[in-house]
């Protein structure tokens, strides 16, 4: 992938998207194209159509998606597979039809079935069923994989697909009402902290195991496939994609007590106890990426845990233009 190649980044003021735009520029490339949800609805296959026939990128990052965590999963099912699977499947085929070089799907290791056998290699795909609370997005996901890998098969593509696990990092959502677990407590701790609540409430009882990957490691793994492997290079039985993931895990619990500590650290002793709702969802129970055939390419994740919070928490109070509501 030369340097002055045109490159579109699909999602580009998402968490992802970020990340890889970032790591882009810093890598020294020249062209990057991107466009707001205002000027581009990838939503609307014409749009998308059009847009790809007037740039011509050369490389694709699908980064774009409608994301969120439990409750918004739950509560917006429908949302969650249809705008998902349009937004992948316009894409890809405007990256067909143009004759894109090569595209990276970013997906979601939510894609594996709940009970699957840990660490989840990529052959667990649709080996058993999903979790109830994300089968939406998940099916969104694999359908666009399962895309990819069909359009390389007959037509002769490069297109790779990515699962990463769950992320965190810069320019992440803070909303209550539609982030991931990691960001929401980071909102949650700061904002007992700065109004002296006792008690922060969380859901379901702390077990489930939980595995994070710092966003701006994702997106050094990602430009590092695009720049180095092809489609072929990531193929298993199931489709063309491959794992990104720490490969270390731990339980909710503890990620809320280390980012209790990481927000409390500045307050003399001062602290909160976290009160577990039990009557809300736990999630699936264990997700650990098996990240062996990764790794065996050639990269490995660089920000442990504890830095990569304490870098998110300063970014969520730097940011003024943050999205807390």
């Amino acid at each position: 992938m030369e340097k002055n190649a045109k490159v579109f980044v699909a999602g580009h003021r998402g968490l992802v998207g970020g990340a890889i735009y970032r790591e882009l520029v810093k890598d020294g490339y020249t062209n990057i194209i991107v466009r707001s949800h205002t000027e581009l609805d990838l939503l609307n296959q014409k749009s998308v159509n059009d847009f790809f026939e007037k740039e011509k990128p050369e490389y694709v990052f699908l980064a774009a998606a409608h994301v969120g965590g439990i409750g918004a999963n739950s509560t917006y099912p429908a949302d969650f597979i249809y705008q998902n699977m349009m937004i992948g499947f316009n894409i890809v085929e405007a990256a067909r039809k143009n004759s894109v070089k090569k595209l990276m799907n970013l997906g979601s290791t939510c894609i594996y079935p709940k009970m699957a056998e840990q660490p989840i290699k990529e052959e667990s795909l649709l080996t058993g069923p999903l979790e109830p609370t994300n089968d939406a997005y998940a099916l969104a996901k694999i359908s666009v994989i399962k895309l990819c890998t069909a359009y390389n098969k007959q037509f002769g593509t490069d297109y790779l697909s990515v699962m990463p696990t769950n992320l965190y990092g810069p320019g992440d959502n803070y909303e209550l009402q539609g982030s991931h677990v990691l960001p929401a407590m980071i909102r949650k701790f700061h904002e007992a902290k700065s109004s002296k609540t006792d008690v922060v409430e969380l859901w379901g009882d702390g077990s489930p195991l939980r595995e994070f990957l710092y966003s701006e490691d994702l997106a050094k793994a990602v430009v590092y496939l695009m720049k180095n492997k092809h489609a072929e290079d990531v193929r298993t039985p199931t489709g063309d994609f491959v794992n990104v993931g720490s490969g270390k895990e731990l339980t909710i619990k503890q990620l809320a007590e280390k980012i209790r500590d990481i927000v409390y650290e500045d307050t003399n002793g001062r602290s909160c106890t976290i009160n577990w709702n039990t009557s809300k969802p736990n999630g699936t129970p264990r997700k650990l990426c098996d990240i062996t055939r990764l790794v065996n390419l050639g990269w490995k994740p660089l920000v442990d845990l504890e830095e990569g919070i304490k870098n998110s928490y300063n970014d969520f109070l730097n940011n003024k233009n943050i999205r807390l509501s």
